[in-house]
């Protein structure tokens, strides 16, 4: 198997990371990564922002803990009331994709832009898990502030996070596959 093969099939969602961070030259080379990404006529109209704050990454997992409990889905209560839980799963980087929400096709450029992330990350022995739960961080005014504070651009929309770090213990196993 050739490696961008076996980068691929050996990828998993990490949930458990050290405390270590990333080395600048990774972030670098996985943001590298994400701007390859192919773009509809070539727009590019994606923004990625970098947080490495562990009080801002705690800050916004209570934010979206707080705003998902309040929206009374039974499924979402009890699974953000988890004792410990933590939405980036304490990741000492996470990445913030925001897209123009004028862009046409946006969407799956940055679904692409965050594969390469994922990938990349993977490559350099970085565990990744996507985020879509950081969505309810515009559900509250302070969440709403806090990602303006991000100086993600004007007309500008969140799409996802990605958390980012070295795993902690052992990868989980490949779950099954539909190959139908």
């Amino acid at each position: 198997m050739n490696e961008t093969l076996k980068v691929i099939a050996d990828r998993r969602s990490i949930r458990k990371y050290k405390p270590d961070q990333i080395t600048d030259e990774e972030l670098k080379q996985i943001i590298d990564a994400a701007i390859h990404a192919p773009s509809a006529r070539n727009q590019q109209k994606w923004y990625f922002t970098v947080i490495q704050n562990k009080d801002l990454i705690d800050r916004m997992a209570t934010i979206i803990q707080e705003n998902a409990i309040n929206t009374g889905d039974e499924f979402l209560v009890r699974f953000m009331s988890a004792p410990g839980y933590h939405v980036f799963f304490h990741a000492p980087t996470v990445i913030v994709i925001s897209c123009d929400k004028e862009a046409n096709f946006v969407e799956m450029d940055c679904g692409m832009a965050a594969q390469n992330i994922l990938l990349a990350a993977q490559s350099l022995g970085i565990g990744s898990c996507t985020i879509g739960f950081s969505r309810f961080l515009l559900a509250s005014r302070e969440g709403t502030e806090l990602l303006e504070g991000l100086g993600i651009p004007e007309g500008y929309g969140h799409l996802c996070s990605i958390s980012l770090g070295y795993p902690e213990g052992p990868l989980p196993a490949m779950r099954p596959r539909n190959r139908e």
